[in-house]
This record gives C-alpha cells, structure tokens and sequence, in this order.
C-alpha cells in the first residue's frame, strides 16, 4: 500500500536508473505488479446469443461475453483489475478453452473477476507515469508469482501458489490452466522482523539481518544451546540460542499459514490444489518453510523459483524475484497473439526490439 506517493515515485525512479544504465534500455512502459489487502477475487458466469448467421462462434462473441462477466454489483470505491476466463461452454458443451470456430448458438463462460480498491490503484499509476513511464497494464502479483513457478501440470490439476513477500502474503488457486481464486493477506516478512525485533529487544534493521541469517522454523532449528549474536538497542552484543528465533519466526509463519488456509476454506477452494502448494518470494526461503506449510495444508509443498527462463543473472534466479520474473512472462504473452499488447499501449511504439529482447529470456 503506497502511504507516501512522492517517496514511492523516487524509489521506483531510483531503480529505473539502475536498470536502464545495467541493461542498455531506455524504460518506455512496464506491466506493473499489485497487491495489497484491498484485492479480492470472485466468480461470475456469463451467456450470450452466437450472433454469426452460420452460429460460428467469433472473437467478437468471446469478447462480448466476456464483457458481459464484467457486469458485477461492486462495493463504492472499487475497480475491475482482470477478468480471468476459466473455460468456455457452447451450446451446453462445458469445459471449452477456445471457443472460436466452433458451431453453436448460446456461448457462456466461467470467469474469475479480480478487483480493488480504486484509491490504492490510483496511486500506483500516478507513482508509476510519474517517472514518464506507461502503464501497459497491472497485474496481480500472485497471478504473476504463479506465471513463473509452477509448471504447466500444476496449473492443470490444481497447485497453490503462496507469494510471500515483505508486506503481504498473496495465493492464488490454478486449475484446469487458469486462475480460479486469489487472496491477499496484509502479512508478509516484515511482521516476522518485528516480531524478532519486539522478542530479542533488538533493533529492527539487526531483527531483518537475524531473520535472513539464522532464520528457520522449529523443525530446521539449530541443537539447543547454539546461540547467535544478536546487537540490543544500546549496541551492546547479547547471544541468544537459535532455536529461540526459530520458535519466534515459527510462530508467525504458521499463524500467516493456517488464515491463509481458513480463507481459502470458507472461499470453498480449501480442496483445489490436490496438485500441491509453491511457496515462493523472499520470506519463502526461510528454512523449514515449505515444511511447515505441507504440514498446515495437509498437501507437498516445493519452494518455487522462475523456471523456463534463461539468460538472467544468478542473482535474480531466486524465489525473491519470481513475481518480477513473472511479470515479464506475463508481458510476452500480451506480445504473442497479434503481436499488440492488451494494455493500455501499442506494440507499435516499442517494436521489435522489446521481442528480440524477451527473446533472451524465454527460449
């Protein structure tokens, strides 16, 4: 959630600099992550009439219908940020990917609606074309997250993807191939720093390090009477055994855990993800997480990094960066089509150098 807008336009400023001088290319526009506790997620079922005079299903039908799950009762203040299309029905004939071709009269599709509020994502935009760069689309971070860790079986039968970052926990179901929920808890890796920092009376900078270093749930936790050193608030050195930090992270781990798995319980997607769970983002590589996660889920848990992407440096191969990693996966399929971007923006403007250069990425 952005609290200050002038200092988020400059970060995001600061880190354009650093990215255009490392890779040589001038940031013309950008598909930009969201979450936040404000997103939620629902189903809506759509039908219209096959307009064609042979009853020949058309883009045109797919885009009316598709319009037509659009058309939602939503609270004041909220917006529309994807209508995600699970699976077409022509003519009664359910579980349909592409409708268009086939011969019909009524087409109908499943589709899940994600929204939020519209204050938060007014003032993601104003920070993003702030720094004279255009907003292609948003994304919610999640569907992002899920683009590059799970691989195309878990999207299939049913896998759960958990993006753990600093302020919030996102997930989102995917079966048969697409999204069909998404959560997003306002808890993420910065409560466990404050919870070591409250705990250990330390510093919250010293709490951060101690988490990256030593961090680990209760079953990855050193033997007792290991201590590490942990820096008080007056600079003063103080030892405390490991496993005392491992029963402080645990404790939060598993709390952020079990409301995750509550939510999607009373969601009714508690048994959609028979396919396993993909913890992944940078509080995911705390030792012990997926472990812990497994056992709160009842299903196999896997720690998730991009994968099918090459050419990338080692540093950014990690679970930190799959949201990032995923983002420029979720950009080359807007390329794919008809080479135009759904977004806001025209190919036309960037060309065909931004496809050579996604090129280098995805084989």
């Amino acid at each position: 959630m952005i609290i200050d807008v002038q200092a988020a336009a400059d970060a995001i400023a600061t880190s354009l600099r650093r990215a255009e001088q490392q890779s040589g290319f001038k940031a013309i526009s950008a598909f930009v992550g969201i979450a936040g506790a404000h997103i939620d997620s629902t189903n809506n079922h759509a039908i219209v009439a096959v307009r064609h005079p042979d009853n020949v299903v058309s883009g045109e039908d797919v885009a009316r219908v598709i319009d037509g799950a659009r058309i939602i009762q939503l609270p004041a203040d909220t917006e529309i940020l994807h209508v995600i299309p699970h699976h077409y029905i022509v003519d009664g004939t359910d579980g349909i990917k592409d409708p268009v071709g086939m011969v019909g009269h009524r087409l109908e599709v499943e589709a899940n609606i994600v929204t939020g509020a519209s204050t938060s994502i007014h003032s993601l935009v104003r920070c993003v074309e702030s720094v004279d760069v255009e907003l292609d689309g948003l994304v919610l971070e999640p569907l992002a997250a899920g683009q590059a860790v799970l691989s195309q079986e878990e999207r299939e039968l049913g896998g759960l993807v958990v993006d753990m970052g600093g302020g919030t926990t996102d997930a989102a179901v995917f079966r048969d191939g697409s999204v069909v929920h998404a959560i997003v808890l306002p808890v993420g890796g910065h409560q466990i720093s404050n919870d070591l920092a409250f705990g250990l009376r330390t510093p919250l900078a010293s709490a951060e390090e101690l988490k990256i270093r030593y961090g680990s749930t209760i079953s990855h936790a050193r033997a007792e009477g290991e201590t590490v050193p942990v820096p008080g608030h007056h600079e003063e050195l103080q030892h405390v055994e490991q496993r005392t930090v491992a029963e402080i992270i645990d404790a939060r781990l598993a709390e952020t855990f079990e409301l995750l798995e509550s939510q999607l319980a009373q969601a009714g997607f508690g048994e959609d993800y028979s396919a396993g769970l993909v913890l992944t983002g940078g509080c995911a590589q705390i030792a012990g997480a997926p472990g812990l996660a497994s056992e709160i889920f009842g299903v196999p848990a896997r720690l998730g990094a991009p994968v099918g992407v090459h050419g990338l440096a080692d540093a950014v191969r990690g679970p930190a960066f799959s949201t990032s990693v995923g983002l420029l996966a979720w950009g080359r399929e807007q390329l794919a089509p008809n080479d135009a971007w759904r977004g806001s923006g025209q190919l036309g403007r960037v060309g065909a150098t931004l496809k050579a250069w996604l090129r280098n990425f995805f084989p």
